[in-house]
């Protein structure tokens, strides 16, 4: 692709036609601040954390959706972007939880690192806030729309990677969330658990139920690894505190297959007190334990069966 010249921070650098002045900056080192942009989804241009100034240009604009164009001269930390960002971080920070000493995101929510970055320990509005009730009913999501700053990223990860339109806005203004259709829980939605809305969350507003309370962020550690229960191969995280697997998590959003139930359920394989040493077979509507040369033949047969379906 072509390349194009601008002036990024008083330096003129080539960068590649048609990317966008977040994408831009990024290829020559300079981090801008986001909470609504993730790689692998669509612009959206929410948060406005990313604004910077350019110039001819009245507004500060989102950098994650304005395009590049010959000779751009770009500030991506000049005083007025900065103090932009702090007002932003004030009004986030008006109607959201300041629970970091407990919250099993701290250590890993980009809001709290911006608060830090921008040294903005309060924010001086007052006003109205949310008292949502915290979602648990999922057995692996739990959902807090206290804490939810409305970046959509969750919306987007559900519709555009695993294209199921679970999350979406409802409702306008103050009373703005993100909730499923007709405001129902998890438990009562079509959500199938896949974690691709809690792996790109950048606060504590989606967790992994499996992993709340057994960590700090900066205990465990994560390991890329693909499963092996059937043959598409998902990729995900294995999430461990010392020698101990502690949960497993996924990928975020990436391209390509979720992580299914069968998956995410595996770990159970590791720790279950009460393994079964024999294959079981549901006999009169219970499952009975059965040698390996039965449990072979009966799945002998059902391959057959559902090969001769398929044929016809």
């Amino acid at each position: 692709m072509a390349k194009i010249t601008i002036t990024l921070n008083g330096k003129q650098i080539q960068v590649e036609a048609g990317s966008t002045v977040l994408e831009a900056a990024k290829e020559v080192g300079v981090a801008i601040p986001t909470l609504c942009h993730h790689p692998a989804l669509s612009g959206f241009g929410a948060c406005r954390m990313c604004v910077v100034k350019i110039e001819g240009m009245r507004n500060l604009p989102a950098s994650c959706v304005t395009k590049v164009t010959p000779g751009m001269v770009i500030e991506t930390h000049a005083p007025e972007v900065v103090e932009a960002r702090r007002t932003i971080l004030e009004l986030l920070l008006a109607n959201h939880p300041l629970d970091c000493l407990t919250c099993d995101k701290g250590g890993d929510c980009r809001l709290q690192d911006y608060a830090y970055e921008y040294e903005v320990a309060e924010s001086s509005f007052v006003g109205e806030r949310h008292q949502y009730e915290i979602d648990d009913s999922s057995p692996y999501i739990i959902r807090d729309n206290n804490k939810c700053i409305l970046c959509g990223q969750c919306i987007r990860a559900c519709s555009e990677i695993k294209g199921m339109n679970i999350l979406g806005f409802a409702n306008r203004g103050f009373d703005t969330k993100v909730t499923p259709a007709f405001d129902v829980n998890f438990a009562d939605s079509d959500c199938v658990d896949c974690h691709n809305c809690v792996a790109v969350c950048p606060v504590g507003a989606l967790m992994p139920k499996e992993l709340a309370g057994k960590a700090r962020q900066w205990e465990v550690t994560k390991h890329e690894l693909t499963c092996t229960f059937c043959e598409f191969g998902c990729k995900f995280n294995l999430v461990k505190k010392g020698n101990e697997i502690v949960g497993v998590e996924a990928k975020s959003g990436g391209p390509g297959r979720p992580l299914c139930l069968k998956g995410r359920l595996g770990l159970d394989l590791i720790y279950n007190p009460n393994p079964t040493a024999k294959p079981l077979i549901k006999k009169n509507g219970k499952y009975v334990p059965v040698d390996w040369e039965e449990a072979l033949r009966i799945r002998a047969i059902i391959n057959k069966l559902n090969q001769m379906q398929v044929t016809e």
